[in-house]
């Protein structure tokens, strides 16, 4: 054997003592061979991943549901002549918000005593501050709406905000952990540094396989929350246009 391969498996002979047991080489292998800290905050990633992913699941059945039934009431609504013709419609279809809203609309009417008198056609009109009020109530129902099909919805924000932070937390105490394992051993080299910092980096990895869906998603509803939002409004506008046509206003 040459003297420059005796020093070769010389210095590889060196480097695997030092190193100490193989290092694993996959992500499953790092988890298990984790220290607690690293554990425990992967475990709550897991949660928080597994409640953002029911939270979006269970969001897109309700917003599907909600503008697919609103759709059929709305386009059923604009061909409607009058407020008895509407009423049927709404019993007719799949209740929604949209239903709720004209429903809220229809109470108000029975419950308001019009203020002005009869005129030719002999329909008793509302003034105009209790159109004032009918449009404060729709309001107040399309802002109840709103609210029942966004719920948990910033819970996504919370959840793509925070895993990061957790993630990087569980990466510098596991850091921090590997030095003062290389203290401890008194080994620096690369074989005995690597798998403490691959170990304590799997948590900032899945930190954000959990904040990119959740952030993103959170971003896609909040659009369409704002969306069905303008929607209720400009329900609320027609169903007023439909009263004038009618002359109850």
């Amino acid at each position: 054997m040459s003297v420059g391969g005796g020093l070769g498996a010389l210095f590889l002979l060196q480097l695997s003592t030092q190193g100490g047991e193989a290092a694993p080489r996959s992500i499953v292998g790092l988890i298990i061979t984790s220290d607690p800290v690293t554990k425990a905050v992967l475990l709550l990633l897991a949660v928080l991943s597994v409640l953002s992913w029911t939270i979006m699941f269970a969001k897109w059945r309700a917003f599907t549901t909600a503008e697919k039934n609103g759709a059929t009431f709305v386009r059923e609504f604009e061909r409607a002549r009058g407020i008895d013709e509407a009423m049927l419609l709404a019993q007719r279809t799949r209740p929604s918000a949209f239903t709720a809203v004209f429903s809220r609309a229809v109470q108000f009417l029975g419950d308001t005593k019009p203020a002005l008198a009869a005129t030719t056609d002999r329909t008793a009109r509302l003034s105009g501050s209790q159109v004032e009020a009918l449009r404060l109530v729709l309001d107040s129902q399309s802002g109840k709406e709103r609210e029942e099909l966004g719920r948990f919805i910033p819970w996504l924000a919370t959840v793509g905000s925070v895993s990061p932070l957790i993630g990087l937390f569980g990466t510098v105490l596991g850091v921090i952990e590997a030095f003062e394992g290389i203290a401890t051993k008194g080994s620096g080299n690369i074989g005995a540094v690597a798998p403490g910092i691959a170990t304590a980096l799997i948590a900032t990895a899945a930190a954000l396989a959990v904040a990119i869906p959740a952030a993103f998603a959170y971003n896609v509803y909040a659009a369409r929350l704002n969306r069905f939002d303008n929607e209720l409004e400009g329900f609320g506008s027609e169903l007023i246009a439909l009263m004038v046509r009618e002359g109850r206003i």
